[in-house]
């Protein structure tokens, strides 16, 4: 059965320092940016657009901290200035300097898992494989 292409948790993972601290099942994630309009006296419309700054928002579905994390004592609410990296087949993608905005755990003890987890990214870099 030819799984490629199809993503698994290990290819989409949280790095922290250069290290991998949790795999992601599934994300969503949502660009926006602001702009302004230019506009001059006497034009009855704007003559020009002026790119504003670049925001990520992404919702991240059921996260696993990776044993080295465990064994290290991370945990998701202490997470600053981490990368979200996906792997797709031709490409990846990163989301860098992001910071957790919300967390949502489910009452299982001991499980190092969040249920879901809302991150608002800096930057988003993509790179041919």
């Amino acid at each position: 059965m030819d799984m490629k292409g199809f993503p698994t948790s290990s290819d989409i993972y949280l790095e922290l320092d250069g290290r991998k601290v949790a795999v992601v099942q599934s994300y969503t994630a949502k660009a926006s940016k602001t702009s302004k309009s230019v506009e001059a006296f006497g034009e009855s419309e704007p003559v020009a657009t002026i790119e504003g700054q670049k925001k990520y928002t992404l919702e991240l579905t059921r996260l696993y901290a990776t044993d080295d994390a465990v064994s290290d004592g991370i945990n998701f609410y202490e997470l600053r200035d981490f990368s979200l990296v996906i792997c797709k087949p031709d490409r990846k993608v990163i989301y860098s300097g992001c910071e957790w905005s919300a967390i949502q755990e489910e009452g299982q003890l001991n499980a190092m898992v969040a249920e879901k987890v809302t991150v608002v990214a800096a930057k988003r870099i993509e790179t041919g494989v």
